[in-house]
């Protein structure tokens, strides 16, 4: 929990605020996972905090949604091309890589159970960044220009047809 916690201290995830009248703070809570490795033992415990975004309201909190994928004939040609040259593919994982999403939307959040500031138990957390548990956090992530999402779709491998004026 300390580990993510620093995460988003060093990636300034929220700002404490006064709470805004009228508006509703969205709660928060540590969902927790083993991972196994591959001879099955539990080799890390991994603590998470995410935002209770089954509570935000279509409309409200939020104007649309999308989740945008690789579209199946850019992967085959990636894969051809590998295949051809004989190349190896990499993968890579970003361990904060919603907590490098910018958000637009003034939301508010409750502190974090078992770390609320000392004198500042009143206040709430003004989000400046995605966080897991968000109804958009993928597409905040993807179409935010200061995203890794924003690399891709320089390469084409997604597919922007839902935000494309069609002219016929």
């Amino acid at each position: 929990m300390k580990f993510e916690m620093d995460s988003m201290g060093s990636n300034q995830v929220w700002t404490l605020v006064d709470p805004p009248k009228g508006i509703k703070c969205v709660g928060c809570k540590w969902v927790y996972k083993r991972k196994l490795g591959a001879d099955g033992e539990v080799t890390v415990f991994k603590a998470r905090l995410v935002k209770k975004g089954y509570t935000q309201r279509p409309g409200v909190d939020f104007e649309e949604t999308y989740s945008p994928i690789a579209m199946a004939k850019s992967i085959l040609i990636l894969l051809a091309i590998v295949a051809w040259y004989d190349y190896e593919i990499w993968q890579m994982d970003v361990k904060t890589a919603f907590l490098n999403s910018f958000i637009e939307e003034e939301i508010y959040m409750d502190q974090p159970e078992g770390f609320t500031s000392v004198g500042e138990e009143q206040k709430v957390c003004r989000l400046q960044r995605s966080i897991y548990g968000l109804q958009r956090t993928n597409m905040i992530l993807v179409y935010t220009r200061k995203s890794v999402g924003a690399q891709l779709r320089t390469l084409c491998f997604m597919s922007m047809t839902s935000y494309s004026l069609k002219i016929t």
